[in-house]
């Protein structure tokens, strides 16, 4: 008999007799045979319908002339839609595994044919080179050290550009090397052709009525401090002063197009940064939280709590982490995403037992015997603010604070594998009633090559240094310096791509381009104010050329 749970009436019936029902097994037959629902014919009757069920209808859908539930055929398809087609529903793990192998070899053939080898000259050399390449990548252990591979004593070829009212807080170039993206305190964004230094689009802020505010305003109503460029050079965001993360479409040449506006911060956008090679968009605010965001889905992951202080500076690579700084917290923060833990260390501060062995707690003092006073220690500064942190590798990454001192990290330790004190000097102040007052710079910025032994700081001391870290990650040393007047806001330094050429300056294969955010003041204040000296509100961008 049909299976009860497609009964159309709930009312308890009696059975009818044989003979009554002869018309109504006759429509629900085929053949004389009772459709069944799968393909035993033997089904357990399920239990009777509660009487809390919904009632419906005594009219069947044969009484309105259609036909009834049981001449439709409810068996599934053999066919599944979401089978590959070159999947073989037999298939072995080891055969699929196998499968897919052979799939990405194609893959990397195809793509060192569409390079700079031609498909004849691919043999096993180029691919095995490839394949492991693409693990050192994946696992962030490979390293490019190219240090003593360029003359940083040869002044770069420059080129400056200027379209800025108010202090230029970060410049970001695409991995391309083609485009070029600055923005300032008064609140606009400006796209460069990087190529030629022509102005390609601005956008300006936008006119907040006080009381009236939308929910998305298209745009920033405030200082913009920070900008993140996604890897292949869609989407832009800009974070700033009106708690807003905003992600713009940047894919097209010449325009820079609203996409969303993510709110949820409680205080100003401080720093922002993509995952390498993904939409992973990672924000932190003065608010003390870091945030995660997904641009392929334009939705919020998840918020990550920690820090004490404001959340200055962010960076993330390849993989699913990101490290962090938090101020006056005095932390680093290495952040597991999937582990949903994090890892702090801890920079700053000197314990009173330490200066009193290494004789800071004498400096001045006479030793007794005569009237010759105690060589003097070396005055230390002690750290009170992380301000800027910069990933080497998955596993390494260098910090600057206000006692401007680099510390360089690993994930395998606590404490800084090694400190470089005072990098960018001291800074003097005349005052009243005590005279001369000598105080560090702090660095207000730093920038690495990914996965290569070479980074960059910067200040407001009139230049950026270039740095070169040992083959064995330990320690680092200064291999350059650049001129740039003003105050140093945002660094960053890419490989220019094979192909890219420049109207301002000539490039050779393996050359390197720095570029700088430039202002007279700092980023996210008016601390220091540099007028005068050649100082200015724009970005510079550097081509070193490697040694011949």
């Amino acid at each position: 008999m049909p299976d009860r749970f497609f009964a159309t009436a709930s009312k308890k019936r009696k059975r009818p007799s044989s003979s009554a029902s002869a018309p109504r097994k006759k429509a629900a037959t085929t053949n004389g045979k009772l459709r069944s629902k799968g393909p035993s014919s033997g089904v357990q009757q399920p239990k009777k319908r509660s009487a809390r069920d919904e009632e419906l209808s005594d009219a069947t859908d044969d009484d309105r002339g259609l036909g009834g539930v049981d001449d439709m055929d409810l068996r599934a398809s053999d066919e599944d839609p979401y089978q590959s087609g070159s999947e073989n529903e037999n298939e072995t793990p080891a055969e699929k595994r196998l499968r897919l192998a052979q799939m990405y070899l194609e893959g990397v053939k195809t793509s060192l044919a569409d390079g700079e080898y031609d498909a004849a000259e691919i043999d096993k050399d180029l691919v095995s080179a490839r394949l492991k390449q693409d693990v050192l990548e994946h696992s962030g252990k490979v390293h490019l050290f190219v240090g003593d591979s360029y003359d940083f004593e040869v002044p770069p070829i420059s080129l400056r550009t200027r379209g800025h009212r108010f202090t230029v807080t970060t410049a970001v170039a695409s991995e391309d090397g083609k485009f070029l993206y600055t923005s300032g305190k008064e609140g606009s964004i400006i796209k460069w052709d990087l190529r030629t230094g022509k102005k390609l689009s601005t956008v300006y802020k936008k006119r907040s009525v006080k009381g009236k505010q939308k929910a998305d305003p298209e745009g920033h109503t405030d200082e913009i401090w920070t900008l993140a460029l996604s890897s292949d050079g869609k989407y832009l965001a800009s974070g700033g002063k009106d708690r807003l993360v905003g992600v713009w479409d940047v894919e097209t040449a010449d325009t820079i197009s609203w996409v969303k506006g993510f709110t949820g911060h409680r205080d100003s956008i401080s720093c922002l940064a993509f995952r390498k090679s993904s939409q992973q968009l990672f924000s932190g605010s003065y608010d003390r939280t870091v945030k995660l965001f997904d641009l392929s889905v334009m939705g919020y992951v998840e918020t990550l709590f920690g820090h004490q202080d404001f959340v200055t500076s962010i960076d993330s690579l390849r993989g699913e982490t990101a490290v962090t700084c938090g101020g006056r917290d005095r932390t680093v923060r290495y952040w597991k995403i999937v582990d949903e833990t994090q890892l702090v260390f801890r920079g700053g501060g000197r314990s009173k037992l330490r200066d009193l062995l290494e004789g800071g707690a004498f400096e001045g003092m006479n030793d007794g015997e005569g009237d010759k006073p105690r060589e003097k220690v070396q005055k230390t500064y002690i750290e009170g603010s992380m301000e800027v942190v910069c990933m080497i590798d998955e596993t390494t990454f260098v910090s600057g604070g206000d006692s401007g001192s680099i510390s360089l990290w690993s994930t395998q330790k606590k404490k800084p594998i090694y400190v470089q004190a005072l990098a960018h000097g001291l800074h003097e102040t005349v005052s009243e009633e005590r005279g001369t007052i000598t105080s560090p710079r702090w660095i207000t910025a730093i920038g690495s090559l990914r996965y290569s032994d070479l980074f960059a700081s910067g200040s407001w001391d009139g230049q950026i240094k270039l740095w070169k870290l040992d083959q064995k990650l330990k320690t680092f040393s200064l291999v350059g310096c650049v001129s740039t007047p003003g105050v140093i806001n945002s660094i960053q330094l890419l490989s220019v791509p094979k192909g890219v050429t420049y109207s301002w300056g000539e490039t050779k294969k393996g050359s390197l381009l720095l570029v700088a955010g430039i202002g007279q003041e700092t980023r996210m204040g008016r601390w220091i104010v540099i007028k005068g000296s050649g100082s200015f509100n724009g970005s510079l961008s550097f081509i070193f050329s490697p040694r011949t």
